[in-house]
């Protein structure tokens, strides 16, 4: 017979797993991990979508409560409860604005990044790239010689968009597996240096690691490891 403090237990644990999959637990997730990142991660459209109906269904209930004659303390702890969920997702929608900003360009020629972004974000990625093109060839780029007006590339001898900002994946970031994780290759030394020496690497549940983005990036795509 199972004891009493065994099935305490579990029912602790089913309760914060239930509290991890609401839609705001998700949303601090989702921002958390796109905060760490150095690349911009996939959109996360359904939860997005989820997450502004439940907004406007606060909204309404802050409202109603508010002209109601309710406990003005209960009106504002659902008050807090819509700040917060707002914060979260106005912060998670400006950090991915500011990636696009920063890496545009890289972003619009990498098919995988590419369809990473909402059709908002490819929207304003458009807009945008071509507005910084046409203020550079405006301001600057036809004021030079011929073969340095480009954009991507420093001089037209150049074989790769050598002006083009790219996101550093060999960035440390700190991180914890949700489940036991084992198989992870780890490489040592800088990506340019073909003598580099390459390892396998275990992670506990819920243990911190500080570890390479290269290394684990297919692991956060995957949703088993969380960015901190």
């Amino acid at each position: 017979m199972a004891s009493s403090s065994g099935a305490e237990g579990e029912s602790l644990d089913d309760y914060d797993s239930l509290i991890a999959t609401t839609d705001v637990e998700l949303l601090k997730r989702a921002w958390r991990n796109e905060k760490a990142a150095p690349e911009i991660l996939r959109f996360e459209s359904h939860l997005i979508s989820r997450v502004k109906e439940q907004i406007q269904l606060m909204e309404e209930t802050v409202e109603e409560k508010s002209s109601g004659g309710n406990d003005p303390l209960s009106v504002s702890l659902y008050q807090m409860d819509l700040d917060r969920t707002l914060f979260l997702l106005r912060s998670y929608l400006r950090i991915r604005i500011q990636k696009i900003e920063k890496y545009m360009f890289h972003i619009l020629k990498t098919e995988e990044l590419w369809n990473r972004l909402s059709k908002d974000e490819k929207d304003f990625a458009r807009t945008c790239s071509s507005d910084l093109n046409q203020h550079l060839e405006e301001t600057v780029l036809s004021k030079l010689p011929e073969n340095y007006q480009s954009v991507l590339k420093q001089s037209i001898i150049s074989e790769e968009d050598d002006m083009v900002p790219e996101p550093q994946l060999d960035t440390f970031v700190l991180c914890r597996s949700k489940e036991y994780l084992t198989g992870i290759q780890l490489e040592d030394g800088p990506a340019d240096d073909r003598q580099f020496s390459s390892k396998l690497f275990e992670m506990e549940r819920g243990v911190l690691h500080f570890i390479c983005y290269k290394s684990i990036k297919a692991l956060v795509e995957s949703g088993k490891l969380d960015l901190l």
